[in-house]
């Protein structure tokens, strides 16, 4: 059963992003975008809520706010990676079952998608919980840097297993290609089992580290949500992000 006790929420957030340079600390109406993630968090009452870095600053910024941080390699090749060193680090009565990992650029989170992403590894059926929606502009089918979840959903079906995630799109079926939302939940063997897996060749290719774990058979559960929380990965993303957070 998941509760506030046995449910972690953990941020990866590192400094060096290769298209937007110190984007955890970038300013979005007087705060650093890290900070509006974690609030988000601390809100959501899920759970304790920690942010796993390599840089000072943000651990500072986070201890400063009175929140939990902890400093973690530079070597991760992913922010699961990240997410699993953190764990055990906090985790030393082994009291965590239930792992949210949320990516430090999505300032727009809310409750609603938390919850729901949680909720998908509440029975063993699925080892992992992640998030799409439907496309709202069907053009964004085609551009690659836009993830896709590749799912056949029954009619009024909000949840379902995750048949492939790609940035392409030709060869699939576009009715069943929704937007990914890059937000995980893991029970804690499962987050175990991803990181002792090696990297596979679509993972490194496609640069998704969600393809590891179907490459070796993981079971993910994808739900629908109503609303798309956006990313920021460009300068032209938070712009957007700071329209958004203003109204």
């Amino acid at each position: 059963m998941i509760t506030q006790d046995n449910t972690a929420i953990i941020i990866p957030a590192r400094l060096q992003a290769s298209r937007l340079p110190n984007k955890p600390l970038l300013d979005i109406h007087g705060k650093p975008m890290i900070q509006h993630v974690w609030e988000k968090a601390v809100s959501s009452q899920l759970g304790e809520v920690l942010v796993a870095t390599d840089s000072k600053d943000i651990k500072n910024l986070i201890e400063g706010l009175g929140g939990n941080a902890c400093m973690t390699s530079t070597k991760h090749i992913s922010g699961t990676d990240r997410i699993y060193e953190a764990l055990n680090k906090i985790d030393l009565d082994q009291r965590i079952e239930f792992i949210i990992n949320l990516q430090g650029d999505l300032p727009t989170i809310n409750t609603e998608a938390l919850n729901t992403v949680l909720s998908l590894i509440e029975d063993d059926s699925s080892e992992i919980g992640t998030l799409a929606c439907v496309f709202r502009n069907k053009s964004e089918i085609r551009k690659n840097q836009v993830v896709k979840a590749y799912c056949d959903y029954e009619e009024n079906e909000i949840s379902t297993m995750g048949l492939d995630f790609t940035r392409k799109s030709d060869s699939y079926d576009h009715n069943k290609l929704y937007h990914h939302i890059g937000i995980y939940s893991f029970r804690k063997e499962s987050l175990k089992k991803f990181v002792s897996l090696s990297q596979t060749e679509r993972e490194k290719n496609e640069k998704l580290e969600q393809l590891r774990a179907l490459d070796n058979d993981m079971k993910i559960k994808v739900g629908l949500i109503d609303f798309l929380p956006v990313g920021v990965d460009t300068p032209e993303d938070l712009e957007e992000i700071k329209e958004i957070l203003k109204k």
